[in-house]
């Protein structure tokens, strides 16, 4: 049974994927003629997007805050984006053409942008507002959110029924210490740092890490002329078909100077360190005992559901999961969290919640394979969607696209950015980008967008027929 509205009011943390989710839920309530409540959006940056806004700037913005995107030039999708389509706004509505699967971070984030401005999200949203603190009152039931406007300085403080947290988790990076690592002469980063590999060319970069950012930042190193690209494991080697160039070693030991010591007894002299060791969950605007503390993984311990906070089940948090599945994930959490907000959907008992908390951990903590994860992700949102009104859509599909996603990177690690695969919203079948990954310099929206004449140096490159892996 729906709640009365009425003087109900929720906050929303952060303009993000997660949070145009959240406001794109309401409205779509709203449509049907539900009453909703008033929602006030809070965004740091001065546009939404969130991770997808590159900027420049590292360490501090404009206005003296932590700089939020981890975005870099020439930053491309890693994965299809047939997995990560809005199931009410395709990739064909907004661009009136098929694209192909992996397209640059411009190109995702004007699909973003195209979404929200179709609606009329904007007007919940206050821009360059960056919450300080929130409090809840356990006498009145409300939280308190303390937000400073950054472009006036001036702070205020308002009441709030609900709190809802989609300020991502890839901002506050995770640096281990190695010893020596201060004699260094060279440049140290981490990835949230790097905005580009042309100053690589012609040097040697060393990459400690063996994930996505690792796996990127190398292959742009290498594509942009890089001497060496050394990828430093803690556990295991990724284990790809890398050139000559790229090697992959086991931990770092120690740094001697510009020479780095790995405990295979191993040593590489190099120009530059990208620390590529992943993010923390690091919230400074919550209290202890309502952040959310836990480690980058498929299911955090302590969200109902992977949304609905377990200390207060007025706070929910969106996109808190290492993530497969992304923009569409982001949409099934957002309905099901409205949907409790509204009364659409009671939730049970606290001890009812631990419990089938402790079944998907159980299930989370017994997988074995990335194809296991795949599947893992792929049930929770089905879960998610089979209890809203949100459009269904064939994940197990999805799935399958994931894991073709996987072997091709085994197969051609430099090169799987040039397949195609088919949209499960729409049927439609992804074309092959007019330049291949590895000599495509541009990454603007114009330069995707545009069909160019077919040149000698495309011809000769491509050598293979890139594979339709639909």
């Amino acid at each position: 049974m729906e709640m009365v509205m009425k003087n109900k009011r929720v906050a929303i943390i952060g303009a993000g994927p997660s949070g145009i989710a959240q406001l794109r839920a309401f409205e779509s309530a709203e449509k049907q003629g539900h009453e909703i409540p008033e929602l006030v959006c809070f965004e740091k940056q001065d546009t939404w997007g969130g991770q997808w806004n590159y900027s420049w700037r590292t360490g501090t913005d404009s206005y003296g805050e932590p700089v939020h995107s981890s975005m870099y030039r020439n930053l491309w999708s890693n994965g299809p984006k047939e997995v990560l389509e809005f199931a009410e706004y395709s990739f064909d509505e907004h661009f009136g053409k098929p694209i192909s699967s992996y397209p640059p971070r411009e190109v995702l984030w004007d699909y973003i942008a195209g979404r929200a401005k179709k609606s009329n999200v904007e007007k919940y949203i206050k821009f360059a507002h960056v919450v300080r603190w929130v409090s809840f009152d356990e006498a009145t039931k409300l939280f308190t959110v303390t937000v400073e406007n950054l472009r006036t300085g001036e702070t205020s403080s308002d009441t709030y029924d609900n709190v809802i947290v989609g300020a991502g988790h890839f901002s506050f990076p995770n640096v281990p210490h190695f010893d020596g690592v201060e004699t260094f002469p060279g440049q140290i980063m981490h990835a949230h740092e790097f905005r580009g590999a042309e100053a690589v060319a012609d040097k040697d970069i060393l990459l400690i890490g063996a994930s996505y950012s690792a796996e990127d930042i190398g292959t742009q190193a290498y594509k942009m002329g890089a001497r060496s690209v050394t990828f430093s494991y803690r556990s295991n080697p990724m284990g790809y078909e890398w050139p000559e160039e790229m090697t992959e070693l086991p931990l770092v030991e120690r740094f001697d100077g510009s020479e780095v010591h790995f405990v295979n007894g191993e040593k590489r002299k190099v120009d530059i360190v990208v620390f590529c060791t992943g993010y923390l969950h690091h919230y400074p605007f919550m209290p202890s005992e309502l952040t959310l503390s836990s480690p980058n993984n498929l299911y955090p311990d302590t969200l109902y559901r992977g949304v609905v906070s377990e200390a207060n089940n007025q706070l929910f948090w969106l996109g808190a999961q290492d993530q497969w599945l992304t923009f569409n994930m982001f949409d099934a959490q957002a309905w099901y969290v409205r949907d409790v907000i509204l009364g659409r959907i009671a939730l049970p008992s606290k001890d009812a919640q631990r419990n089938h908390m402790d079944q998907w951990l159980s299930r989370f903590e017994g997988l074995k394979s990335e194809n296991d994860q795949i599947d893992f992700q792929c049930d929770y949102v089905e879960d998610l969607i089979d209890q809203t009104d949100y459009p269904s859509f064939d994940l197990k599909e999805v799935a399958n696209i994931l894991k073709g996603w996987v072997k091709s990177k085994e197969e051609d690690i430099l090169n799987y950015r040039d397949y195609t695969y088919t949209s499960v919203m729409t049927g439609t079948t992804s074309v092959e980008h007019h330049t291949p990954w590895m000599i495509e310099l541009d990454d603007s929206l114009e330069r995707y967008l545009s069909e160019p004449q077919e040149d000698e140096a495309r011809q000769v490159y491509r050598g293979k027929k890139v594979r339709d892996k639909a």
